[in-house]
């Protein structure tokens, strides 16, 4: 069982998670329960280090201590929950990443995890104990703090299920996942199941329901995952939320099945780029030596004979440091001039009938013109499109396309 942040933001709702927990307990399940920090806190957390300050020049930057930082949220969460589990009576102790242990890499701030030897965690549960587990962090082989990634406990507790051989329930602010954001959408629908393939993309191009690399692991392991309401007490209805499963069990599979976007996107755009074999590697070889993720990528000739121009997006908070690492490439590679641009958004359609389907790229350009918007790159794969457009049409992007796709009808 895992619960968000806002499933455990103030001590009443981590009463009410300790009811479902202690519910599930009863049914005659083995519990272990991951946590996320209370709603905000990590953000408050990230801005008290981001306060501090960048590191000297010359000297290392100081990932490694922001971790340690932002790791101590869950902590609070995880000591909480068991305190009030106790008090209920019941069997429980919390458990930090370096004590199950969650073993990772050493990519702070968006660690991936390496493994999960099962025995004490298994141990524990098989004794009758819940265990409540802080989510978000493992711990490096040399003994350090490392945190996952901001929404890195839905990767924690899928994780833990495939190490122990459960199946996850992932508990939220809402009771599925939707065919698209109903606070932009009024009328968005749940999708009773939905398959791995399209949670994945559908969590990569911006829905906040599960982290990437948790559907990853889900996806790789075969693990069971379901998205579930928190809000609602032992014995109420709670639904049966989302089932995030393989395509195969899918009867009908529908042609869109979402609509997703992202306004944590930057572009950066190079001008005047040789245009000759090589260049492209040098200039993404180092952004991901810095562990800078590149997204959407675009190239096309210039007017200048032999040369191009190239536009690509990464995160906004990998943005600067993007354009300076790119910036000291300048004599290497010999590009005219680099730009960044923070203010656009990326809109995404989702779906595995694309397979199958022709007609899906020319509803979408036509839905985005008929409003006016204007779109700068796109990208594909088997079952999405993206589009990259100015951040100040995200929202009647993506209401008109919902709309252009029936998907307020299904």
């Amino acid at each position: 069982m895992k619960f968000g942040g806002t499933s455990v933001a103030d001590l009443e709702r981590i009463r009410r998670v300790a009811r479902l927990v202690a519910a599930e307990q009863a049914a005659g399940h083995k519990v272990a329960v991951v946590v996320s920090a209370m709603a905000g806190k990590t953000n408050e957390l990230v801005a008290w280090t981001d306060g501090a300050g960048p590191a000297a020049q010359g000297l290392p930057a100081s990932d490694d201590e922001y971790d340690v930082v932002v790791a101590s949220g869950e902590q609070v969460t995880a000591g909480l929950l068991a305190m009030t589990l106790r008090n209920m009576g019941l069997p429980a102790r919390s458990w930090m990443g370096w004590q199950i242990p969650i073993v990772a890499d050493d990519a702070h701030g968006k660690a991936r995890i390496d493994d999960i030897p099962p025995e004490k965690l298994g141990a524990a549960m098989d004794s009758g104990e819940i265990a409540v587990i802080a989510g978000f962090q493992g711990v490096t082989r040399d003994g350090r703090i490392a945190t996952l990634g901001r929404g890195g406990s839905d990767t924690s507790a899928v994780a833990i299920a495939a190490a122990v051989g459960g199946a996850c329930d992932i508990y939220t602010d809402v009771d599925g996942v939707y065919t698209t954001d109903p606070r932009i959408e009024s009328r968005a629908r749940k999708l009773p199941k939905i398959s791995y393939e399209e949670m994945l993309e559908m969590a990569s191009l911006g829905a906040k329901v599960l982290q990437t690399r948790s559907v990853e692991l889900a996806m790789a392991y075969g693990v069971p995952v379901r998205v579930l309401s928190s809000f609602v007490e032992p014995g109420e209805a709670p639904g049966q939320g989302t089932i995030v499963c393989d395509e195969e069990e899918i009867v009908e599979k529908r042609i869109v099945s979402g609509v997703a976007y992202s306004r944590d996107e930057a572009k950066i755009s190079l001008f005047g780029l040789p245009d000759h074999p090589g260049v492209s590697s040098t200039i993404f070889g180092a952004l991901a030596d810095a562990n800078v993720n590149v997204d959407m990528i675009v190239q096309s000739h210039a007017r200048v004979a032999d040369t191009a121009n190239m536009e690509f997006t990464v995160g906004k908070r990998d943005a600067q440091r993007a354009v300076d690492i790119v910036q000291s490439m300048k004599g290497e590679v010999g590009f005219e001039d680099v730009r960044l641009n923070d203010d656009v958004a990326k809109v995404s359609v989702i779906g595995v009938g694309m397979r199958s389907h022709t007609g899906v790229a020319k509803a979408m350009f036509e839905a985005l013109a008929a409003k006016g918007v204007n779109i700068q790159v796109i990208s594909t794969s088997e079952i999405k499109i993206s589009v990259l457009i100015d951040a100040a049409y995200t929202e009647l992007a993506v209401r008109a396309l919902h709309a252009a796709y029936g998907l307020d009808q299904l």
